[in-house]
């Protein structure tokens, strides 16, 4: 029986994990990616990604030869997507103020895919994208292959992830297909039921597309509805989480624990892809958006009164220490941090701040301190982020600001 070939464009949080698991259940996998350092590492079974299984996965399939990774694409029976998909950063290419997401990484990997796709292929993109974007694809690989429209399978399947158990979710969650046709939409629900014990469920692209949207839009709203009801509360001089708590008691009500702002690469991000396509429409996600910035913001001015009173009392200036840096509990993931803004922005600004991070083994900057070096260090100890190795600290015999609101 014949091998299938899966070439997938992109190594990272999603496309490596992916890539793993496939050649795990038995596809030839094929992983493309333009960084050369990631594709070196890769082939020397070594990876910046910390989730549990990739590294066991990584060194089975590389070794069984399941797993190929490298520059340039091969033709394939499937192609799969999972490049970034980030924004452009220039003002002109803003609408509002609105930042505007950036498809290149997208268009660029399915220019290589019509070099190499044949007949009947079947194209996957799970690169979180504007609404459009996979009929714009479809018609960009048609146009550069001449293949017949008929010839050409395309599905959008976006991933439905937290870092820290991706496996795991890759294995177990829903997942929604929208094909550009019936018939590609068969043929994806096909390929993922190998490996997808959750539920699949078909759609077309476009509704597919706005799904992954409104999933993480709604998230965003959520969340800052309890960071704004955080700040009223310091305002009022009212106990944040016992409020909360209070409030959960109603049957219909569930607030959510308020933090140091929202990050990661997708509720930080994903309300930004409707939001630019609708500036007119979609106020209350751009609402969301600002109060989740505000709040970080927020905790930084607090940081620094409290700063200005220590100094104040003990005539030197104080060391900040900071506990926690990346976006979540319990993971190194600091892509979009709010906690990493706030500590870099204290130090642009000149305050003498270190931080701990337990979950994250890069130190470029040479920033991280182990905990023992921070806790006895800092003359002002901030917790941003609720790793579990800080449950264990005694923050009564700190001047201790907790921006996680853990204490009633």
């Amino acid at each position: 029986m014949k091998k299938i070939k899966v070439c997938v464009f992109g190594l990272g949080y999603i496309g490596l994990p992916t890539s793993l698991l496939l050649a795990d259940n038995g596809f030839k996998v094929f992983g493309v990616d333009t960084n050369e350092k990631i594709v070196h590492s890769l082939k020397n079974k070594k990876t910046h990604i910390k989730e549990p299984q990739i590294n066991k996965l990584l060194t089975k399939n590389i070794d069984n030869n399941q797993f190929i990774p490298q520059i340039n694409p091969i033709s394939a029976d499937i192609f799969l997507i999972a490049v970034p998909t980030p924004f452009f950063k220039d003002k002109d290419s803003q609408i509002n103020n609105i930042p505007f997401p950036n498809i290149e990484y997208v268009e660029k990997a399915a220019e290589m895919i019509s070099k190499v796709c044949e007949p009947n292929s079947l194209i996957i993109i799970e690169s979180t994208s504007p609404v459009g974007t996979s009929e714009k694809i479809f018609n960009l690989i048609i146009k550069k292959t001449k293949l017949d429209r008929t010839n050409l399978k395309l599905a959008y399947c976006p991933e439905r992830v937290l870092p820290g158990n991706i496996i795991n979710e890759l294995i177990n969650n829903n997942r929604v297909i929208g094909g550009i046709n019936k018939e590609s939409s068969i043929a994806a629900k096909k390929f993922y039921k190998v490996f997808c014990k959750g539920e699949i469920r078909i759609t077309d692209s476009k509704t597919a597309e706005l799904v992954k949207l409104t999933e993480n839009s709604y998230r965003d709203i959520n969340i800052a509805f309890a960071n704004e009801i955080s700040i009223i509360c310091n305002e009022e001089n009212i106990n944040t989480r016992e409020l909360i708590d209070i409030a959960n008691a109603h049957p219909r009500v569930n607030i959510l624990k308020p933090g140091c702002g929202v990050g990661g690469h997708c509720i930080a991000v994903d309300p930004y892809f409707i939001a630019a396509k609708f500036p007119e429409i979609s106020l209350l996600i751009q609402s969301a958006r600002k109060v989740n910035q505000n709040k970080t913001f927020w905790c930084k001015e607090i940081i620094k009164k409290e700063y200005s009173k220590i100094k104040s009392t003990s005539n030197k200036k104080p060391v900040i220490g900071i506990l926690g840096l990346s976006y979540k509990p319990n993971v190194g993931d600091l892509r979009e941090s709010p906690a990493l803004k706030i500590f870099n922005s204290l130090k642009e600004e000149g305050f003498k701040t270190i931080a701990c991070e337990p979950n994250n083994e890069l130190n470029e900057e040479n920033f991280i301190y182990n905990l023992k070096n921070v806790l006895t260090d800092s003359d002002l100890l901030v917790r941003l982020v609720d790793h579990d190795i800080f449950n264990s600290i005694n923050f009564e015999k700190y001047n201790f600001i907790d921006f996680c609101y853990l204490k009633k």
